[in-house]
């Protein structure tokens, strides 16, 4: 089954996310070898208009991801190595003044782009990682009392080494929220890093990497992603998720509202890449650990008892009473399956649609 849409300009060529989406996945795949499931994760992220934080220790492919994800879209991109003297000006921009104007120009920073990727983001200072809060949440930049808009699509994908390893900044509260998943690479699997030593040990495996889609596919891609359907029973099942964290007394900072709408986000994005077009209660737990582990911090009592962020939400999930289905809405007409005529509009999107119930 596939979720297809109309162009902005109301054109009939409809766009296929699953489709384009598993296209994507293929192209990425070619440089990271045995990881389907940080691809997906990836993808999600990008569809569902949030941005992605990618953890794991060197040497395991967090930069080759990133830039395996940004060249499979024909857009602007830019890449920042973060380090500890990097200013917040040289990510947003700076005011210049002109002689011949007797003005001052404005020359944009690399945040000015479709895809920005920070390279080990949390060996910059919070200062400078604070600089990307208004980016990322507003997708505008305010430089000198003036606000510039960033173009659609805009996605960050960062990476970053375990905090426990020497010259990290450990990424604020504020800052980790703003970024809707976090992914960790792992290390391949033997098969795996044996077909890496084989394919890529001879030649760098990103120099044949050509884009999947351009920026306006992308945009139609995103537009599709948010007209998936959500039954209000899956909304509520949502919040009970987040408001689980907040009362577990494991917890010190738990989920927040922001949060909640990542989560149901990322959600409607797992269901679009994978053909439905509505959300099922399989997409919210599998988006739970992905969205919340990062967001949330242990109580000293927590962290004595030696629970970790993954393994406390895995509890909370089957604590959270999962709504049941009770029957489809307007089954009449099912969701376009083919993936070759566009849907009339948003609201056949909840066609076929099951809805749900707590109990």
């Amino acid at each position: 089954m596939s979720v297809a849409i109309n162009g902005f300009d109301g054109s009939p060529a409809p766009v296929d996310v699953q489709a384009t989406a598993a296209a994507i996945a293929a192209n990425i795949a070619r440089v990271i070898e045995g990881k389907p499931e940080a691809i997906e994760l990836g993808l999600i992220a990008l569809l569902a208009e949030g941005h992605l934080l990618i953890e794991d220790i060197p040497g395991v492919g967090k930069t080759t991801f990133a830039k395996a994800i940004a060249r499979s879209i024909d857009c602007t991109v830019r890449r920042v190595q973060f380090t500890p003297d990097l200013m917040p000006s040289d990510l947003t921009g700076v005011s210049v003044f002109n002689s011949l104007t007797s003005d001052f120009d404005f020359k944009p920073g690399p945040v000015f782009a479709n895809v920005v990727i920070g390279d080990e983001i949390n060996r910059a200072s919070p200062k400078t990682q604070s600089a990307l809060l208004e980016c990322m949440e507003e997708r505008q930049v305010t430089v000198d009392g003036r606000t510039f808009t960033l173009e659609a699509p805009f996605f960050v994908v960062a990476t970053q080494n375990p905090i426990d390893m020497e010259g990290t900044y450990p990424l604020p509260e504020a800052q980790r929220d703003r970024f809707m998943l976090r992914v960790s690479m792992g290390y391949p699997t033997h098969n795996a890093e044996i077909a890496m030593l084989s394919e890529h040990a001879a030649a760098d495996p990103m120099a044949d990497l050509g884009p999947v889609c351009d920026a306006e596919t992308m945009r139609r891609l995103i537009r599709a992603t948010r007209d998936i359907f959500v039954a209000d029973s899956l909304k509520a099942y949502a919040v009970d998720i987040a408001v689980a964290t907040r009362r577990s007394p494991h917890v010190k900072l738990g989920a927040s509202p922001r949060a909640s709408l990542q989560l149901l986000r990322a959600a409607k994005a797992r269901a679009a890449v994978r053909g439905r077009g509505h959300v099922l209660p399989d997409d919210l737990q599998a988006m739970t650990i992905p969205v919340l582990a990062h967001r949330i911090l242990l109580s000293s009592s927590g962290a004595a008892a030696g629970v970790t962020t993954s393994t406390l939400l895995s509890t909370l999930l089957n604590a959270v009473p999962i709504p049941t289905q009770v029957n489809s809405v307007n089954s009449v007409n099912p969701v376009n399956t083919g993936g070759v005529g566009a849907l009339p509009a948003a609201r056949s999107q909840t066609a076929g649609a099951p809805d749900y119930q707590v109990g």
